[in-house]
């Protein structure tokens, strides 16, 4: 499979564009959370119904997978923590999302919810936890934060991580762990976009403004995983353990996605 990690759009609808005429690429697209701004002076309600109309048209053209962030926070539950409701809305579309699990090729995909506290968190866990017993092949989480104490966590100055995640990856150990959250991570000293605890990788696409996301694309028959910017391209050898990214040079020629598709040419 060849997939494509995206995350933190946060209402850049040139962005959303770009990920429209790049997603038949791919056998599946992610979006990490963060779809919505909360300090947007757009009204939250109608950039749901925009993103909304957004994802649709991306699900017409490859599998969607799409987790909330701490910006698409749009509701509270039952227990007073705050949830993204709207995202609900997705299942009716056909559309992974919260709470959902996909098989897709030969990897199961557990999509998680941004938890807001204690009630949230556990329900997290028990999702997990039923997955790990469903799990045959390799096993995929999407999930907004990276963990905690990882480099792709990492903002220049202190981890902004995940601790529970930690702790789960530790627990049930996937194979991959997609997610976004700390928009600086692949950019600064000391952090990055790639990890590796234990037998898991985990991704931080990162973020950058202007009209293209920063993005990862995994290709998991090929054991190959790519981070493009505007600025900056490395790619790394998932094959080999703690592989390091190489930065820059020639791309591998199982690559068919030009640097012209995916609008990075001129970085």
């Amino acid at each position: 499979m060849k997939l494509l990690l995206i995350s933190d759009l946060h209402y850049g609808l040139k962005q959303y564009d770009w990920a429209l005429r790049v997603a038949p690429e791919f056998d599946a697209v992610i979006i990490a959370g963060d779809l919505l701004d909360n300090a947007s002076h757009v009204d939250g309600r109608a950039q749901i119904v925009v993103v909304l109309k957004y994802l649709q048209r991306l699900s017409a053209m490859t599998t969607l997978m799409t987790c909330s962030g701490n910006h698409d926070l749009d509701a509270h539950n039952r227990d007073g923590e705050k949830t993204a409701k709207w995202l609900g809305q997705l299942r009716s579309m056909g559309i992974a999302s919260d709470g959902d699990s996909v098989q897709a090729g030969d990897i199961l995909f557990t999509i998680c919810p941004w938890w807001d506290g204690s009630v949230s968190r556990a329900e997290v866990g028990q999702q997990l936890a039923r997955d790990a017993e469903r799990r045959k092949g390799k096993w995929a989480w999407v999930y907004h934060a990276p963990p905690t104490g990882s480099v792709t966590s990492w903002n220049g100055r202190r981890s902004y991580g995940d601790e529970a995640l930690s702790q789960w990856i530790h627990e049930h150990r996937p194979d991959f762990v997609f997610s976004g959250h700390v928009h600086t991570a692949p950019f600064c000293d000391g952090g990055s976009w790639i990890d590796q605890i234990g037998s898991t990788w985990v991704f931080n696409a990162g973020f950058q403004i202007g009209p293209t996301p920063a993005c990862v694309v995994v290709d998991t028959v090929e054991h190959a995983v790519l981070w493009f910017s505007t600025g900056r391209r490395e790619y790394a050898n998932l094959a080999v353990p703690s592989a390091k990214p190489a930065e820059n040079g020639q791309l591998p020629a199982w690559f068919k996605v030009s640097d012209q598709t995916l609008d990075l040419a001129q970085g």
